[in-house]
């Protein structure tokens, strides 16, 4: 005789603790690293080519790791894609504390930066894979959140070893990532593969045997009932991939390359004294308001977008206007600053977001990899651009930049779905 279906309400396992702290500390690990190309700059002197070589390095290898890492995660799992990234950290770590040259910082910074590339990626599929559908948006908004932590880490670090000697301070660096290092791979032993993943490869047994493994076999068939009920009710959206690649890449440029050029390159290139308070000032204000994340699941993800880069693009306006202001009133400046990155970041969680929740299982970590390829690639692009601009074109060439990133917002909330709200990764991605 036939059992009849299990029903009720999806439960909040002990597995998903441990997933969302895996994910978060890969965010804050990848935020870290990413930042401290930034700190680097003032580990051995170095002229204005060589400075803006080792701040593109950072965007140059990160890319590097997205475009191994999102294919390999479709084709090898999202959890054995996890343990080559975690091992190169470690290596990474170990190799930076013997960096005493200009060579040495870029060889180790690489692998550390190949690492937090395929890392991330890797993450935003997954977490979007794995996460119950009620909880997703904000869970995944959480994770990301932890990147604002990760460089309020860096800076914290920097500036408290500051006055102390280089080789002091490349320690405490690499010590950090060690200790972080260790805690996520405890999460990581705790977490299962992708069971989307499995069940799109074909390997049904292994996705059942994980599924009563980690969630338990009834509160797993609770949330696959919830699926087929969600997909009962919503027809599955017809957005083009052309709209999908525009807008993702678009408002995925504009986060990297405009949140970049005013936390990472602004401060070694114009303000070098104040490099690390920069860095502190942005990550601090973007994980406070970040907070606004855990409402992701109520709100709709096109207007929060339209939010985040609408009001970026005023403030940054505002900024570009008042540039002889600010440079002589340093409170001004630090305001600006702060007004500047609560929108940046609403704008930020939110494309960061929806460019893992819109492609198909199958592909999701390739397309979220092309996507992340080409946004930060121009990232690069744009260091390279403005290395010689004096600070008011420097500000109306990122105010350009957060110009394309609306473009994108605006083209979304016309022809884009809605992926907010609490509706399933099925209905977000338009799989059938």
């Amino acid at each position: 005789m036939t059992q009849p279906p299990v029903t009720g309400e999806e439960h909040w396992t002990r597995t998903d603790t441990w997933s969302f702290w895996a994910f978060g500390l890969g965010m804050l690990l990848e935020a870290y690293i990413f930042g401290m190309a930034t700190i680097a700059t003032g580990w051995t002197h170095m002229p204005p080519d060589l400075r803006s070589l080792l701040l593109s390095w950072a965007p140059l290898w990160l890319i590097i790791g997205i475009a191994v890492a999102g294919p390999l995660s479709d084709r090898v799992g999202r959890k054995n894609t996890f343990y080559l990234t975690m091992s190169l950290y470690g290596i990474g770590a170990i190799g930076i504390v013997f960096s005493y040259s200009y060579v040495l910082i870029l060889l180790f910074l690489a692998v550390l930066l190949f690492a937090a590339g395929g890392e991330m990626n890797t993450i935003m599929a997954a977490s979007h894979e794995m996460m119950p559908t009620k909880h997703r948006g904000k869970t995944m908004m959480m994770e990301l959140n932890f990147i604002n932590l990760g460089g309020f880490l860096l800076a914290l670090v920097a500036l408290m070893s500051a006055y102390n000697s280089v080789s002091f301070q490349r320690g405490m660096i690499a010590i950090t990532i060690l200790v972080v290092l260790f805690v996520l791979f405890l999460a990581r032993n705790r977490t299962p593969e992708s069971i989307r993943w499995l069940e799109q490869r074909g390997l049904t047994e292994r996705a059942k045997a994980e599924a009563a493994k980690y969630y338990g076999e009834d509160e797993y068939q609770v949330r696959q009932n919830l699926l087929r009920r969600e997909q009962d009710q919503h027809a599955a959206p017809k957005t083009s991939m052309g709209v999908r690649f525009y807008a993702t890449t678009a408002t995925a440029f504009a986060g990297s390359a405009g949140f970049g050029l005013m936390t990472y390159v602004l401060g070694p290139s114009y303000f070098k004294n104040d490099t690390a308070l920069i860095l502190l000032v942005a990550t601090g204000v973007g994980f406070f308001s970040g907070f606004l994340g855990l409402l992701a699941d109520r709100w709709s993800r096109k207007t929060m977008l339209l939010w985040g880069y609408g009001g970026t693009f005023l403030v940054t306006l505002i900024i570009y206007l008042s540039v002889d202001a600010w440079t002589k009133t340093a409170a001004l400046f630090w305001l600006l600053l702060v007004v500047l990155n609560f929108f940046v970041n609403i704008g930020y969680l939110t494309e960061d977001t929806l460019k893992g929740e819109v492609w198909p299982t199958k592909k999701r970590g390739t397309y979220t990899a092309i996507v992340r390829f080409v946004s930060i690639g121009l990232y690069i692009v744009t260091i390279y651009m403005s290395q010689n601009y004096d600070l008011h074109q420097y500000m109306l060439f990122n105010l350009v930049v957060w110009a394309i990133g609306l473009s994108g917002a605006l083209l979304w909330v016309w022809k884009g779905n809605e992926t907010g709200r609490g509706v399933s990764l099925e209905t977000a991605s338009g799989e059938e």
